[in-house]
C-alpha cells in the first residue's frame, strides 16, 4: 500500500478532520437530555470550540461533523465555521453508526490523509506533531494514546495453583496506554473495511486494518487529556479550564478575546426530577 507523505510549510497544507459529535451522552444525563455533549460549556466556550481551535492551530481548516443527537443546536452554534476561520460541513446520521461507521458515507469526500476525533475531548495534545509522526511513519493509521496510572489501594497478592504465596506488593501502581479518541487515517486503507449504514466502532476498524497487515501506529505525547464522559469528568474539566485557561488555548488573542467566535447564552427552561435536581438549559447561538 502506498501512503501520501504529509509535509508542512508555514501551515500551507490543508488538513481535513471528521469530528464525531452525534452521541447522546447517556452517561452525562440529565445534562445531555437537552444539551449535546460537545456543547457542554467550559467557562465561556463549549468543549468542541476548544477542540476546533486546537485543530485549526495544527493546520486543520476543513471539518466534517458527524451529527445526530440535538444536531440543530450544534449547527446553530458553529454554522459554516466562518467565525472560527474554518470550513464546517455536517453529515447527518439517522441512527447510531459507531465511532467509525459514519466514515463509509464520507469516504469519497475525504482526503488521502484525514483526522478523526471525538467531539468531547479536552486536551493539549500537539496535533501537528502527531500529523508529522504519521507522515514520517508512512502509517495507514495512527492512534493518539495517553498514559494512565492505576493505583490499587490494597496489598496485591499473587499465588500459584497450590495457593502458595508468590508475590506480595503493597498498594502497587500500574501504568498503561489508552486511546485518546483521536486518529489519523489513510483513506485507501480504510475504504475496504467500512460499509455504508453499518455500525462500526473505531477499535474494530483499527483491529481489522491491523489484521490486514496495515501499519497501525500509536502516537504518545506528554499532554493533558480528559474525556468528558461523566458528570465528575465534566466538573473536573471546568476546574482545569478555569485554573489554566491559556494552557488549552493556543493563541494569546483567544485567551484575551474569548468571544471572537460564537458564544453561548444559557437560558434555563426546565427542571428535571433526578437525585441532583439539575437545572437544564438550551444553547442559543449568539454570533458577534
Amino acid at each position: 500500500m502506498t501512503t501520501r507523505m504529509v509535509t508542512w510549510s508555514c501551515g500551507a497544507h490543508r488538513m481535513q478532520a471528521v469530528i464525531m459529535a452525534g452521541g447522546k451522552g447517556t452517561r452525562l444525563y440529565p445534562y445531555s437530555a437537552l444539551f449535546p455533549k460537545p456543547l457542554m460549556p467550559l467557562g465561556d466556550m463549549p468543549v468542541l470550540e476548544l477542540l476546533l481551535r486546537r485543530l485549526k492551530a495544527a493546520g486543520v481548516t476543513d471539518v466534517i461533523m458527524a451529527v445526530n443527537h440535538l444536531s440543530h443546536l450544534i449547527e446553530a452554534f458553529f454554522g459554516d465555521g466562518t467565525k472560527l476561520g474554518m470550513k464546517i460541513r455536517y453529515s447527518h446520521e439517522d441512527r447510531a453508526l459507531g465511532t467509525a461507521g459514519g466514515l463509509a458515507a464520507l469516504i469519497d469526500e475525504l482526503d488521502d490523509t484525514f483526522l478523526v476525533t471525538n467531539g468531547d475531548l479536552l486536551t493539549t495534545l500537539d496535533i501537528r506533531k502527531m500529523i508529522e509522526a504519521h507522515a514520517e511513519w508512512g502509517a495507514a493509521a495512527s492512534i493518539g494514546v495517553y498514559k494512565r496510572e492505576l493505583k490499587i489501594d490494597f496489598g496485591l497478592i499473587e499465588r500459584d495453583v497450590d495457593s502458595r504465596l508468590t508475590a506480595y506488593r503493597e498498594k502497587p501502581t500500574s501504568s498503561f496506554f489508552v486511546s485518546m479518541g483521536i486518529y489519523l487515517l489513510q483513506r485507501d486503507a480504510v475504504r475496504s473495511h467500512v460499509v455504508r449504514d453499518t455500525y462500526l466502532d473505531m477499535p474494530t476498524l483499527l483491529l481489522k486494518m491491523a489484521d490486514a497487515k496495515a501499519d497501525v501506529r500509536c502516537f504518545h505525547d506528554d499532554c493533558v487529556w480528559l474525556d468528558i464522559g461523566r458528570p465528575d469528568d465534566f466538573a473536573l474539566a471546568q476546574e482545569m479550564f478555569a485554573k489554566d485557561r491559556a494552557l488549552f488555548l493556543d493563541s494569546p488573542q483567544a485567551v484575551e478575546q474569548p468571544h471572537s467566535a460564537p458564544v453561548v447564552a444559557l437560558r434555563p427552561i426546565a427542571r428535571v426530577d433526578s437525585p441532583a435536581a439539575v437545572d437544564l438549559a438550551v444553547v442559543e447561538a449568539a454570533f458577534l
